[in-house]
């Protein structure tokens, strides 16, 4: 949670709190960039961008909604534009797993292909049900704080989430038998 004064001074022109402010956030907008166009160097790419959008538009920040649900939309809204831009790709890059013992290994290991197969098929998801899914799975964020991030209203919110369930299991299940990937 960042400090409301450290937001108000970056707000009113001080250099140094507006750098420790984007200190603070900037693993917060890399992990959202990440799990919204799904590789390394893209969701790099898109945090950049963002933090350089939230350099530029700090003063424009109005506390009608709150801090980190602005940085979303930011974030969410440059990454989307990077998807449109591109088809969406996935990482083949493998994410290192340490072993702690051999009775762990097994449950490591699938829980890792386990893990892969909800990241490809949250990607496979519409561009909308993606974000959704992202914001409320892995941001943790209230309906009302996506429905503020994405300009969307509630019950499309939530319609979208309902939705993005259902297709998430239909996936799933297509990947347990063994089914169509990437």
């Amino acid at each position: 949670m960042v400090e409301p004064s450290l937001i108000r001074a970056a707000r009113e022109g001080d250099r140094e709190a507006l750098i420790t402010l984007l200190r603070e956030i900037e693993t917060h907008v890399y992990r959202t960039a990440y799990y919204l166009v799904g590789n390394e160097q893209d969701a790099m790419d898109a945090a950049q961008e963002a933090l350089i959008r939230i350099y530029t538009k700090i003063g424009s920040y109005e506390e009608k909604a709150q801090f980190k649900t602005w940085v979303q939309r930011i974030v969410t809204n440059i990454c989307i534009d990077k998807f449109r831009r591109s088809k969406p790709t996935v990482s083949i890059e493998e994410h290192e797993m340490v072993f702690e013992g051999k009775e762990s290994v097994e449950g490591e290991v699938m829980a890792a292909y386990a893990a892969k197969d909800i990241r490809e098929a949250i990607d496979r998801l519409p561009e909308h049900h993606r974000a959704v899914v992202v914001l409320r799975y892995l941001q943790d964020f209230s309906y009302n704080e996506i429905a503020d991030s994405l300009d969307l209203p509630l019950n499309t919110v939530k319609s979208y989430l309902f939705r993005a369930r259902q297709q998430l299991q239909v996936l799933l299940r297509d990947y347990q038998k063994g089914g169509v990937r990437g």
